[in-house]
């Protein structure tokens, strides 16, 4: 599929936004382990949250859809043995945050994915979960794995990095063993499992980047309404700040601190964009977006314990350093080169087929503003989030810009054109 865009007088009006993917994972995981029944509302219908459903519903989950509702019956925290390999499809939080859960199981399964999720790194996942005391196999310690749960005992244990796709597989495996698990990061990563899993009933501490759950609660099925999706919301609240004129409003999204990264980004850039009607949904808080276009940006530097809470988000964000002015330089992201494509060779690429002047760097790119965007044809590399981030940047453009292989868009957000075309007046 190919979509095109073109560079629009402005956008404006209001969008309520789908599902944030990250919380809508945890629900359907987290549901699926409580007793009783879970309701979750506004849940995010793509192909990756498909996937965790498809994954649970072969684990003897049962899972029933009525209108924009997930009803979950949760199974206790013991799952039925597959007879089918699991596939998780494209979805890595599918497949690390599972095989959290299959550790503490009592039987073998077997854990799948596409082509491109068996190119990205499990060992991260695999080696804690191994010294937790569960049996993994698997070819360089890559999907498909085959895992043998068993009986745990609770870590203590350091990430290299903050992930929260890590750290969540180790909290969901450390829910099993008596004693307390605990997980820390050199960077707190968003923390949607803690604060989901304490709304079931789970007993957590958080010190500073230090996690750690009471091992064996008893989870109790629960109402979770998931907000508007935040890294959804940051292609919307991009393209409205590169496009004079343009006045638009995000309504019901999701600004958990550990993910505002982008926020505090853009604020910094000079979008002008203000945060009204906070409230919490659950544990999570929520507040509507007000952005306007023709400010003037200018160029930063994103480093640091800044990139967990907003890794999702960079490549929208390079879109906003190559019309601003200055340089804008993205360090410590070599999380980047593992998704679902190298997002920094990918992105570096086809931003310089539109004219951007970009230099790409092990662990991110050095972006210099101020560039005259000219429509090319550009490809996603079977990347959503790329492929966004390419509609987006054509938005400020001359001519048109073509994207090839959009359709990987469904994985993640399945009306991104139909909301942007909703916006163009």
């Amino acid at each position: 599929m190919v979509i095109i865009t073109t560079k629009p007088e402005h956008l404006s009006g209001e969008l309520n936004l789908p599902g944030d993917k990250s919380i809508t994972h945890r629900a359907l995981l987290i549901g699926a382990l409580a007793r009783g029944i879970t309701e979750v509302r506004g849940f995010l219908d793509s192909e990756d949250c498909r996937s965790t459903i498809g994954c649970l519903e072969a684990l003897g989950v049962k899972i029933n859809r009525r209108a924009n509702r997930l009803f979950i019956e949760g199974r206790d925290m013991k799952l039925a043995e597959p007879e089918q390999v699991l596939n998780a499809g494209n979805s890595g939080t599918t497949a690390r945050l599972l095989l959290g859960i299959l550790a503490g199981q009592s039987f073998r399964a077997a854990v799948a994915g596409d082509y491109s999720l068996q190119q990205r790194p499990m060992k991260r996942v695999v080696e804690p979960l191994r010294l937790m005391g569960a049996q993994i196999e698997g070819e360089g310690d890559r999907l498909p794995l085959e895992i043998k749960g068993s009986g745990l005992h609770p870590i203590n244990y350091r990430t290299q990095q903050a992930s929260a796709q890590v750290k969540s597989a180790i909290i969901l495996a450390g829910l099993y063993p008596a004693g307390e698990t605990t997980v820390v990061e050199p960077y707190r990563s968003r923390d949607h499992t803690e604060l989901m899993l304490a709304q079931f009933g789970a007993e957590l501490k958080i010190e500073g980047q230090s996690v750690s759950i009471g091992g064996q609660p008893r989870l109790k099925g629960s109402l979770v309404r998931v907000p508007g999706d935040l890294s959804a919301a940051a292609f919307f609240m991009v393209a409205a700040a590169i496009v004079n004129k343009s006045e638009i409003m995000l309504k019901n999204v999701g600004i958990n601190p550990t993910r505002s990264g982008i926020l505090d980004a853009l604020t910094e850039m000079g979008v002008s964009l203000e945060i009204m009607n906070r409230r919490l949904w659950g544990r999570e808080p929520v507040a509507d977006i007000a952005v306007r276009g023709g400010a003037f940006l200018k160029g930063i530097t994103v480093d640091g314990e800044l990139i967990p809470r907003l890794i999702d988000e960079i490549p929208i964000l390079a879109v906003a350093a190559a019309v601003a002015e200055g340089r804008t330089e993205i360090k410590d992201a070599a999380e980047l080169r593992v998704k679902e494509a190298d997002r920094i060779s990918a992105l570096a690429g086809q931003l310089k087929r539109l004219g951007v002047r970009i230099e790409e760097k092990k662990d991110g790119m050095i972006i210099e503003g101020e560039s005259r965007l000219v429509g090319n044809n550009v490809e996603s590399f079977g990347d959503h989030r790329i492929a966004m981030a390419l509609a987006v940047a054509g938005l400020a453009a001359e001519g048109d810009t073509l994207v090839h292989n959009a359709e990987v868009i469904g994985i993640s957000f399945p009306g991104f054109m139909a909301a942007m075309r909703s916006l163009i007046n």
